[in-house]
């Protein structure tokens, strides 16, 4: 008996995580040989501890997935780990490679890890559960507009990017949202 059955999910949401999962290692490893092959092919200017800072980012990301992936069994909530990684990840690469607010190297950047840093303590606090991820991802959100605020004191064009970025905070959110009210129902069952 594998742990998606004994965790009473059934054959077809155990097919779906492992599915989900192949998705997701195979993305990254695709994602880790794309900037591979273009560096030959077209002097992508990267170097070794560029792509081992890529790998390290996309080993986090994938591993941070698996663990969310096995901890419901919850079609949304398994969306809402990977919209809130994938978010994570987007802010943390857009960050590293060319900055938000102005380049990598403007301190005011540092403001994004601190919304990376809410949902991931934020997640810490509600032990992972639905209907809390859904409080603390709404909370990222509002943090991540917040920071628009700042970003706008910059850049008008960054207020755009935060806009995408609490987006992502939002959907997420309402996955967990709709991964607590599946919880309720079975619980009721």
């Amino acid at each position: 008996m594998n742990g998606d059955a004994k965790m009473g999910i059934s054959e077809r949401d155990a097919r779906l995580a492992r599915a989900l999962r192949g998705i997701v290692w195979g993305g990254a490893a695709f994602a880790w040989l794309v900037p591979l092959v273009a560096r030959f092919t077209v002097d992508l200017p990267w170097t070794t501890e560029d792509f081992v800072a890529w790998g390290i980012m996309l080993l986090v990301a994938a591993g941070v997935c698996e663990v969310g992936l096995r901890l419901s069994g919850q079609l949304a909530y398994r969306a809402g780990v990977i919209v809130a990684v994938g978010t994570s990840f987007l802010i943390t690469w857009s960050n590293l490679a060319v900055g938000i607010i102005g380049n990598e190297n403007n301190p005011l950047n540092q403001i994004f890890f601190g919304v990376i840093a809410i949902a991931l303590i934020g997640a810490f606090l509600v032990r992972f559960r639905a209907r809390g991820m859904a409080l603390v991802m709404a909370v990222t959100a509002a943090a991540q507009f917040g920071t628009a605020f700042v970003a706008l004191a910059y850049e008008y064009i960054v207020f755009g990017i935060v806009g995408v970025f609490a987006l992502g905070w939002l959907l997420s959110a309402w996955l967990f949202r709709e991964a607590a009210r599946g919880e309720a129902r079975a619980a009721e069952v």
